[in-house]
């Protein structure tokens, strides 16, 4: 049975897909976005986070390092700066009576994960929601067969299947994933290349080519745009979202994503700069503004989801 690094299993989630979710989150990401709400999905292995300031200085953790490097964190500030050398075991963690450390991301079996699915059938079943798998990014970091697997095992029991994918993945991965999965959530960021690799890392050519065969493939596509002020808020990038949507082979609904700080505060944890720090939140009316500059190509825009 195949297994992957598994960093939550959120309950009651809303904006995912249709109806009340449990969202699957994996580790590993290819992309490096500054906006990330979950860096602590990019590294594909567990790791160390830490809340300084809960720091009692006890020192409980120094004698169950394996590697010697444990000790008091630096209660003036609520920053980690990890060393090289910890082998993120998490005995540090489990020794910690204040929670200052936590190891984040745990391996997990498929069939571990289909019973913390299966825990939400109910509220799945009442709301017309189900699962979604997302990260980090599902399909990528050697997660697609264990993806593969628990689409295969929810289709077997009925459960309505999304994943959420930057479409930076392989087409041959994409297309056996789209096949299984009920929706796809698709992120498009920025459309100028240059720009897309100069913010996020990578190229957006694979981006753009898989969406169009997912369009032409008939397969269920929700298209999804952070909206990040600065980033991916001007108009030349939203006309060319709304263009890009409006010429595919198959009409995809676009969900606009309001940029918020609120997993700033993670990146000091993981010891990662937070780049956006001091960004204020997207303005709602202008999200509105902008929801009608794409719905005038004839899209379905919606805020949020």
């Amino acid at each position: 049975m195949n297994t992957a690094v598994v960093y939550n299993v959120q309950r009651f989630s809303l904006h995912d897909g249709p109806g009340i979710r449990t969202t699957v989150f994996l580790k590993g990401c290819p992309l490096s976005c500054p906006w990330c709400h979950n860096p602590e999905s990019r590294d594909g292995r567990p790791q160390l986070a830490v809340k300084a300031d809960r720091c009692l200085g006890c020192e409980l953790c120094m004698p169950v390092c394996p590697e010697g490097i444990a000790g008091p964190l630096d209660v003036r500030t609520n920053t980690h700066r990890p060393d090289a050398s910890c082998i993120r075991c998490g005995a540090c963690a489990e020794a910690c009576p204040a929670g200052a450390r936590d190891l984040l991301g745990d391996e997990m079996g498929v069939a571990r994960v289909m019973a913390e699915i299966e825990r939400d059938g109910a509220y799945h079943a009442e709301s017309g929601g189900g699962v979604t798998f997302s990260g980090g990014e599902p399909i990528a970091n050697g997660n697609a067969a264990f993806l593969l697997e628990c689409l295969d095992e929810c289709g077997k029991r009925g459960i309505h299947t999304a994943v959420d994918t930057c479409g930076h993945v392989t087409t041959e991965t994409l297309l056996a994933v789209a096949e299984r999965a009920d929706l796809i959530l698709y992120d498009l960021k920025v459309m100028d290349d240059a720009k897309h690799r100069l913010i996020v890392g990578v190229g957006n050519e694979r981006i753009h080519e898989n969406l169009k065969i997912l369009a032409a493939a008939g397969h269920e596509v929700w298209i999804r745009v952070p909206v990040i002020p600065g980033l991916t808020d001007d108009e030349e990038n939203l006309n060319a979202v709304a263009e890009f949507a409006a010429g595919l082979a198959r009409p995809c609904p676009v969900h606009l994503l309001p940029f918020h700080a609120m997993g700033g505060e993670k990146f000091g944890r993981l010891g990662m700069e937070y780049q956006l720090a001091g960004l204020a939140p997207a303005d709602p009316g202008r999200v509105n503004e902008q929801a009608e500059l794409l719905r005038a190509f004839g899209l379905d825009v919606h805020i949020g989801g």
